[in-house]
């Protein structure tokens, strides 16, 4: 009974595994491979075409045009044509073929690069950032397309898969994000981005190789030794395992970021609410080996130490230990910039109260002024008709005087207005000025003679 069950099993999964009768010859696939092998004529245009176009969807961060120009590249051609040359121990496949990928990659890279140059637009978008950080996910694209797609060409039933292996293993943004990089001077976009195209190129032709030997294609004669076919097979797993090293490192950095970004969010869903203070924006980022958590707050400012102290202390409780926490309120630190922001506020606050304080200062010297020649002048009179026996009346005011050619210039005096009996004499003058000047305690006045109606009330 038990034998019965494991039979049925394996006929179910062998019935619908099964490859028999679905393969093409091994000459027809390999023909196939080899017509995509070459980089001449059309190849050669189709190929720069299909950069520009790949650029031009970089450039404007469209989706659709970057699907089109993968599927028009045939950039697949010599990746799996170097899989199966070490498949097949065709060392001469295997030359052409690198030599025909590294001029393809050579004229892309020198195609988007030209683009980049003249384009007005330089802007990063999602589409070339994504280009720049290779991951493990990445190497795993790359070498299932590749199974994918040496399945396709050798069996009868190829369908869709060769576009869509184009589409999913992306060959070209890699490589016009390269140029984008060398226009734009910046080597991290250039190097990210190549490293990106050698994941894909390396790993396609290793699963290209696996599968030709899970599909027993059998070596060329001429490439019969042995010792030269497992000195490549070596350097290939070599290739292989170094190749995919980077990306393990960079894939692990994503992980604790990712990781690091939901631990922060839960703390600050589960932490962070205040009342009248909302948490405006968040980021959470390492720097150097180190976490840091920074928060910007609006509304009313919260106490700067009891905040930290209050929120530091159950960092432990979301796996945040050692984060260092910066809180940013009204647009400044609260750890550097907030003591700093006090001193500006204090001073800005002191020259303003210094300047009112000059403003109230003068209002009221000018009152005082008003109010001595209020009374000033009938005070002094009787002294003045003693010593002055030619002044019938006097009167003092303040005059501001204003010049036509220059409106925000003032010049301000002090009058004494004098109704004479007889005209007084220069020296009369003068002595009756520093009298007026000493008695009001005035710096300068001047003596304007004026008829007895303009002195009446």
């Amino acid at each position: 009974m038990k034998a019965n069950i494991i039979s049925k099993f394996s006929n179910f999964f062998v019935n619908y595994f099964t490859l028999t009768g679905q393969l093409v010859s091994q000459e027809e696939a390999e023909h196939n491979i080899r017509e995509g092998v070459s980089f001449r004529g059309t190849n050669i245009l189709i190929l720069i075409i299909a950069i520009f176009i790949a650029s031009l969807g970089l450039n404007t961060n469209s989706t659709a045009v970057i699907i089109g120009a993968m599927l028009i590249s045939p950039l697949m051609g010599p990746i799996i044509g170097l899989g199966l040359g070490v498949g097949i121990h065709d060392f001469d496949l295997i030359k052409r073929c690198v030599r025909n990928l590294l001029m393809a990659a050579g004229f892309s890279v020198i195609t988007a690069t030209l683009y980049f140059l003249i384009s007005p637009v330089n802007e990063q978008h999602s589409e070339l950032l994504a280009r720049t950080s290779p991951t493990i996910y990445d190497v795993l694209i790359g070498f299932f397309g590749g199974g994918a797609g040496i399945i396709a060409l050798g069996s009868t039933n190829k369908g869709n898969v060769i576009p869509g292996v184009a589409i999913a293993t992306a060959l070209m943004p890699p490589l016009c994000t390269a140029g984008y990089g060398l226009a734009t001077w910046q080597l991290n976009y250039f190097f990210g981005a190549t490293y990106l195209f050698i994941i894909n190129s390396i790993y396609i032709a290793f699963a290209t190789f696996i599968g030709v030997k899970l599909m027993k294609y059998h070596g060329v004669v001429s490439g019969g030794d042995v010792a030269r076919a497992r000195r490549v097979r070596r350097v290939v797993y070599t290739l292989a395992i170094l190749t995919m090293l980077p990306s393990i490192y960079l894939t692990y950095t994503m992980l604790r970021q990712n990781n690091f970004n939901l631990r922060a969010d839960e703390f600050i869903h589960a932490e962070c609410h205040f009342p009248d203070t909302q948490v405006l924006n968040r980021q959470a980022y390492m720097e150097n080996g180190k976490r840091y958590l920074s928060l910007t707050l609006i509304g009313r400012p919260l106490p700067k130490d009891s905040l930290k102290l209050a929120l530091g202390e159950k960092l432990k409780y979301y796996g945040l230990e050692g984060t260092h926490l910066i809180i940013y309120q009204g647009g400044g630190d609260t750890d550097e910039n907030n003591s700093n922001s006090v001193s500006d506020i204090y001073h800005l606050a002191q020259a303003t109260i210094s300047h009112q304080q000059s403003i109230i200062d003068s209002l009221r010297t000018v009152i005082a002024i008003e109010n001595t020649n209020k009374i000033s002048a009938a005070d002094i009179a009787p002294e003045v008709r003693v010593l002055f026996p030619h002044v019938a009346e006097i009167g003092i005011s303040t005059m501001v005087f204003s010049h036509p050619a220059d409106t925000l210039r003032a010049d301000t005096s002090n009058l004494a207005l004098v109704h004479l009996t007889h005209r007084l004499s220069r020296e009369e003058t003068r002595r009756l000025s520093e009298y007026l000047s000493a008695r009001l305690k005035l710096d300068d006045i001047h003596i304007v003679e004026v008829p007895a109606s303009d002195t009446r009330h």
